[in-house]
């Protein structure tokens, strides 16, 4: 268990259970106007006023941001979604530009959508997805560009229960089979991590938190991200989501 799991928890994330070109350029034509957050989410359009700094606040620390998502993995999963920032006065605000609070790199999988994981709305997240989170340069450029062009504060690894990507890479390890046309390279990313000291299942369930560390760890050892993280202004964190309970908990 790594330290980082302690100031999660402390946050709202419950802990870890038992095993079973150029920026200016980029700036002036992909970023503009901070969309202003989740606080005031079921505002009617009818009774909405135009969306201001004041009146509508959005997480800008990684802390708050963790805060956030964690209280709307909350609402998911006890069937209290507010489903915010849809209204029509957030859609027009968004044609000027974006200020998501947090980047999700998760896996493709369909059970697992970051926005309603989290009861998020429009603007709110940056969402990067490949088969078990598989990082190459276009997915790691993704990142750098949400924290270093968007200002995002929090970058979470998630990776989720019964991950059919990291059972293909385990198989695919054991049978020594190739698996077909680009799947391959899925399984040859994810190779490094499997975890070997369990055996059926129990390697698969290891292999997918072992996933998201070593991702994690990538993620951290990029200079232009760990230069934000030692200056506070960032905070790179990996967590699980299970199918069965709709728990994000963290993992590192």
């Amino acid at each position: 268990m790594n330290s980082h799991v302690t100031s999660h928890t402390s946050v709202g994330f419950e802990p870890t259970p038992a095993p079973p070109a150029r920026r200016a350029l980029l700036r002036a034509g992909l970023t503009g106007a901070a969309v202003l957050g989740a606080v005031s989410a079921g505002v009617s359009t009818a009774s909405a006023a135009t969306p201001t700094a004041t009146t509508r606040p959005r997480p800008t620390t990684p802390a708050e941001a963790l805060r956030a998502l964690a209280a709307g993995n909350r609402r998911w999963r006890t069937f209290r979604e507010q489903h915010p920032d849809e209204t029509a006065a957030v859609r027009t605000e968004l044609t000027s530009g974006q200020h998501p609070f947090a980047l999700i790199l998760g896996c493709i999988d369909s059970r697992v959508p970051p926005e309603l994981v989290f009861d998020q709305g429009l603007g709110d997240l940056m969402t990067v997805r490949s088969g078990g989170e598989v990082l190459d340069e276009a997915v790691l450029g993704s990142v750098a560009y949400g924290v270093l062009e968007l200002g995002i504060p929090l970058v979470m690894v998630l990776g989720h229960q019964s991950c059919g990507a990291v059972r293909a890479a385990v198989e695919s390890d054991e049978s020594g089979a190739q698996l077909p046309a680009h799947i391959q390279y899925l399984a040859d990313q994810i190779k490094p991590a499997i975890d070997r000291s369990v055996e059926g299942d129990a390697r698969v369930d290891a292999t997918i938190d072992a996933n998201v560390r070593l991702i994690h760890s990538r993620l951290a050892a990029e200079p232009d991200l760990a230069a934000k993280v030692a200056g506070g202004q960032l905070a790179i964190v990996g967590a699980r989501y299970e199918l069965n309970t709709q728990l994000v908990h963290s993992i590192v």
